[in-house]
Order: C-alpha cells, then sequence, then structure tokens
C-alpha cells in the first residue's frame, strides 16, 4: 500500500503541495489528474524517493521513504516499474539492449537469463506470441526481427509497450505511469488502456497513472485523485467524479474530455 498523509513541498516561493493526503490500496489502480503544474509528477517524485517533504509522509509498505538510507531506497525502488511519458527509449539501443538494461547494471550478465525476461516482459505486452504456443521457428524469427529494432523503427503504439515491458523486468509490485496514451491515436490509446487494465489484472500489481486522458480514467481508474491548489480537491471512484456538480470537476471534465 502506498499511504500519502499531509504532504508539503514547496520550491522557493512556489508551493506546490500544500497538505495531500490520500491512500493507493494493495492491487488497485489509481489515476492522479489536474492541470499542469497541479503537482502531479512532483507528488510521484516523492513515492520513488527522488524529492523530500516539506512536511508529511509517503509511506511505501510501511516505510517512510524519507527515512530510508540509500541501500533501503534502491531495494524499495527494486519492486518499482516506471513508463515514461514518451516511451524514453535510448535511441542508440536497440529493443533487447533497453529491456535488458537495468539487469546489466545490476551485474547480471549471463546471456540466457538476459534474454529470458527479455522475452517474458515483451510477450507480457503482446510484443511477442507465447513461445510455448506455437510454431517455434516462428517464434524465433519474430523475436530476431523485434530485438534487433532500434526506437526509430517502432510505431508510437510499439515504443509504449516497448515501454511497459521495461518497467515489468523483475516483476514489480508497483508500476508508475507518467502520461501513457499522450501523443497516441485514439485506437492506439484504447490497446495501452486495455493492456494497463490486463497487466494489473494477470500481475497483482498496483498501478499509478498520471493522465489527463479522461477516457483513460473512466476506463481503467478504480479510484481517482485530482489535484488542485496544493491540495487533493477530489479523491474517490470515477463514478463519484461524473456524477459530481463540483463546478470545478464540471470544468475540469469539460476541457479534458
Amino acid at each position: 500500500m502506498i499511504e500519502i498523509n499531509n504532504l508539503h513541498k514547496s520550491f522557493g516561493p512556489k508551493t506546490v503541495l500544500n497538505g495531500v493526503s490520500f491512500e493507493i490500496p494493495t492491487g488497485s489502480t489509481m489515476c492522479v489528474i489536474g492541470r499542469s503544474g497541479s503537482g502531479k509528477s512532483v507528488l510521484l517524485k516523492h513515492i520513488v524517493g527522488l524529492l523530500a517533504p516539506d512536511e508529511g509522509s509517503v509511506k511505501v509498505d510501511g516505510l517512510e521513504i524519507s527515512e530510508l538510507s540509500q541501500k533501503q531506497l534502491f531495494e524499495l525502488r527494486s519492486k518499482m516499474g516506471y513508463v515514461f511519458q514518451g516511451a524514453a527509449l535510448f535511441d542508440s539501443y536497440n529493443v533487447y539492449e533497453n529491456i535488458v538494461l537495468s539487469l546489466y547494471e545490476q551485474g547480471i550478465r549471463k546471456d540466457s537469463v538476459l534474454e529470458g525476461e527479455a522475452i517474458r516482459v515483451l510477450s507480457a505486452v503482446g510484443l511477442l506470441p507465447d513461445r510455448n504456443n506455437g510454431n517455434t521457428e516462428e517464434f524465433e524469427k519474430e523475436w530476431t526481427i523485434l530485438r534487433n529494432k532500434k526506437p526509430s523503427d517502432l510505431s508510437g503504439g510499439m515504443k509504449k509497450r516497448v515501454g511497459v515491458a521495461r518497467a515489468l523486468v523483475g516483476n514489480p509490485e508497483y508500476i508508475f505511469y507518467d502520461e501513457p496514451t499522450t501523443g497516441l491515436d485514439p485506437v492506439t490509446s484504447i490497446q495501452i488502456d486495455n493492456l494497463i487494465q490486463e497487466l494489473t489484472k494477470k500481475l497483482k500489481v498496483t498501478s499509478l497513472v498520471i493522465t489527463h486522458d479522461m477516457f483513460s480514467v473512466f476506463k481503467i481508474a478504480k479510484s481517482v485523485v485530482m489535484l488542485e491548489n496544493g491540495l487533493a480537491h477530489f479523491n474517490g471512484a470515477p463514478e463519484e467524479m461524473q456524477s459530481s456538480t463540483d463546478p470545478y470537476i464540471l470544468d475540469f471534465l469539460q476541457r479534458y474530455s
């Protein structure tokens, strides 16, 4: 479980978070929404330990993030996967190298281990067929083609899927998505939404999704937090948001739907 309690953060005279509190239950999908500059990314950086709060508490699995040693923080981060906006793949690396980079940095060098993990996560996001339920020769052909592709060879949707696959390396318990459908066409956006739903259900992960895409929110979220003026202006189920009479929420839904 992720617990945010009375979180405050300012940068100079600018207050970004001014007492945000909410919880993300284990195994659920929460979407965090809000206008640009409302503190969504700042909030996420606190959860992964890139920022320390001025005041308040951020706990993951009962551990206070700001009190962890560097070693403890790295151990906790091994439970986390992060899907960057735009996928953030390394242009000079092929798909395989992008996927296994974190394992390589951990000192894992055995080709069979690296390749097995790459195949596992790429299959999980639908870029490879199940190697055990099909033609082995055909699978090897598809794998060889995909592993050697550079990001410039991939469509926007494929880049997103590779980014999600990279986040799945090591079987994380938490996956954080930063604007996963931004820049995608409607059909591909739906595919990414379906993928998030499928992974949450199949892998039992806890997902936090930062997004402006209200279609995604109403499709994938079990709960929604809306940030405004440094606070959680709304915290509840998507159905509650849809039936809200709050003028700010109505205006937001109209602008971002």
